[in-house]
């Protein structure tokens, strides 16, 4: 079915690596999408884009310059960059799609909202985690308060991250591992999940941490795992273990809540499967089956499912939809992780 171009969201992609392109990717399949151009550091020949007919710009600039009709520039950049070029994104009054994280810390977050308000422009921050179909159902769980009072929650995260993630051809990454444009496992491989118990459980309080670095010393300026504990401002009490230090492949990705009414486990690599569920008078539906990670070869990442975030993006600028992912919990995902990483 051919596209109707004047009906169509309008979007560009900064970065196009491995991310970036399934953003790509996502925009070329959608009827209501149309990808007008795409940009990267690297030459385009270098990247693999020969399936994407358009322009391509080395720099954020001159892509804004070039006056294209443009409605969204999707951020796919390293981290440490996301908020300085969404900010040019919304100068040039472009709605933005932010990969996570918004940004490394509070106050750059504060900045790209602040932008936005003056503009008028949207800001999308990709947590695709939300759209699995055991998050969705455990939201739904905790909205109804059919555990009752919670009193734990634990998250466990450990996976591998080793030099087939942090070089290439031999060579240290550009950025991966780098405090000022990684900022750590938390803001790069788990921020989905910290987004995960923000979203059903609130704000937490009371962090004590603990972090060591087993594994990566020859390859990053941060550590490769942590013991978190907190309080949650709500009630109840909570816990996040995680590691990019686990041998060959990832291990685990979970989610246990203990309730006053209930248990319940979602674990899996992905955190993609219900392990346990014992709900006092409560039947477990059926699910529908998760999409599988996204695959980059050497290691996988979390559920693929851009293919909503793009959707959304698209049902809120035609007023159909609510935003799934708004600029202030992007926002307190990484206000969460800053103030995990002070107690370092």
């Amino acid at each position: 079915m051919k596209k109707n171009h004047q009906a169509t969201i309008k979007f560009a992609v900064v970065g196009a690596g491995h991310i970036g392109k399934r953003h790509a990717t996502m925009i070329a399949k959608n009827e209501e999408a149309e990808l007008v151009a795409l940009c990267d550091v690297l030459p385009a020949d270098c990247l693999g884009l020969e399936e994407f007919e358009v322009p391509f710009f080395s720099s954020i600039e001159a892509l804004l310059a070039a006056d294209l009709e443009l409605d969204v520039v999707c951020i796919c950049t390293p981290n440490g960059v996301h908020a300085e070029q969404a900010i040019l994104a919304l100068e040039a009054e472009k709605h933005v799609v932010c990969e996570k994280p918004m940004g490394l810390t509070k106050k750059a977050c504060e900045a790209v909202i602040f932008k936005s308000l003056q503009v008028n422009r949207r800001v999308f921050c990709v947590m695709q985690n939300r759209y699995s179909p055991p998050s969705i159902w455990v939201k739904q769980i905790i909205e109804e308060k059919l555990l009752g009072e919670i009193y734990m929650v634990q998250i466990n995260c450990y996976w591998n991250r080793d030099d087939r993630y942090y070089y290439k051809n031999g060579k240290k990454h550009s950025w991966k591992g780098s405090i000022e444009l990684d900022g750590g496992p938390l803001f790069t491989q788990f921020s989905h999940f910290i987004d995960i118990l923000y979203w059903l459980f609130g704000d937490v309080t009371n962090i004590q941490a603990v972090f060591h670095n087993f594994a990566h010393q020859h390859s990053t300026e941060f550590e490769d795992s942590g013991i978190v504990h907190f309080d949650f401002i709500n009630g109840g009490m909570g816990c996040i273990n995680y590691s990019t230090a686990v041998f060959d492949s990832n291990l685990e990705s979970s989610l246990t809540i203990i309730g006053r009414s209930g248990s319940l486990k979602i674990g899996g690599q992905y955190m993609n499967e219900v392990e346990y569920c014992n709900i006092k008078d409560y039947e477990m539906p059926t699910l529908t089956a998760s999409n599988p990670a996204n695959d980059y070869g050497a290691y996988k990442g979390s559920a693929a499912n851009h293919v909503y975030v793009i959707e959304n993006v698209i049902d809120v600028l035609k007023n159909r939809k609510p935003i799934t992912t708004n600029a202030l919990e992007g926002l307190k995902v990484v206000e969460i992780i800053e103030n995990i990483y002070r107690q370092k």
